[in-house]
């Protein structure tokens, strides 16, 4: 499936309050900053990648959506077997069991392969155990982590970290609207949208997703926060969610 880029590690939002607008009166202001970020986040990797680095703070942070699981992100390019895990966050259940490197030979009694993708059960109900075997330096072993609620805070580093692992000939092709956009202080709300296709399947989507940017004096963005609709976009690719 495309990646809908604007959910993956993006956010947008808006204006500055007068000490911050007089810092950067003459460059794009707060808002022209966070409509770029979204602009950006829909157009080519490198570019977007480029433009985080430049906007946001380095003492910035990026919380994406929450949800329930293990805190971590898998590489399950099409048709390779074991998922292998690019990075764990800091503070998950994951953090002290699992390592970047790690794959996936089995989870939860099921074979960890490419055809079996979508019916992994690392997400469910929390304090639930996922028991899995994974091959780490070449030797196999069984592991078990129970689910949390997870919500990140990554820092530019962790941003930049994570693009820099996507794929830039899958960071996908649809179309981005923005919504609306207001603003509250140094603080910028943004609606946002986003259609595409599913490549396997045909399906399309779209997915609406609502962020919060705080930027500081400087006009750098020092908290971006995103939530979307993670559950409709599964349900219009015609998944179930089920106990």
């Amino acid at each position: 499936m495309n990646k809908y880029k604007c959910l993956a590690v993006s956010t947008a939002l808006l204006c500055a309050n007068s000490t911050a607008f007089a810092a950067h009166h003459e460059g794009p202001g707060n808002k022209g900053v966070a409509e770029g970020w979204f602009e950006a986040s829909c157009g080519d990797l490198a570019g977007f990648i480029e433009y985080v680095d430049t906007h946001m703070a380095d003492d910035g942070v990026f919380s994406p959506d929450r949800y329930v699981g293990l805190g971590f992100t898998v590489d399950n390019d099409e048709g390779e077997d074991f998922a292998t895990i690019m990075s764990v966050t800091a503070g998950t259940p994951a953090a002290s069991v699992l390592k970047a490197g790690d794959q996936f030979v089995s989870v939860n009694g099921m074979a960890s392969t490419y055809e079996n993708r979508d019916k992994t059960t690392f997400r469910g109900k929390p304090g639930e155990p996922v028991k899995a075997v994974i091959v780490r330096d070449g030797k196999e072993m069984s592991v078990e982590v129970n689910r949390g609620i997870i919500a990140a805070k990554n820092e530019k580093s962790t941003v930049l970290k994570n693009l820099g692992m996507a794929n830039a000939d899958d960071w996908g092709t649809g179309e981005c609207r923005v919504l609306e956009v207001v603003a509250e202080g140094d603080v910028v709300y943004m609606a946002t949208e986003y259609s595409d296709t599913e490549t396997e399947t045909g399906y399309p989507y779209t997915s609406r997703q609502v962020n919060r940017m705080k930027f500081n004096a400087d006009g750098k963005i020092v908290e971006a926060t995103a939530i979307g609709e993670d559950r409709f976009v599964l349900e219009q690719l015609g998944y179930t969610i089920s106990r």
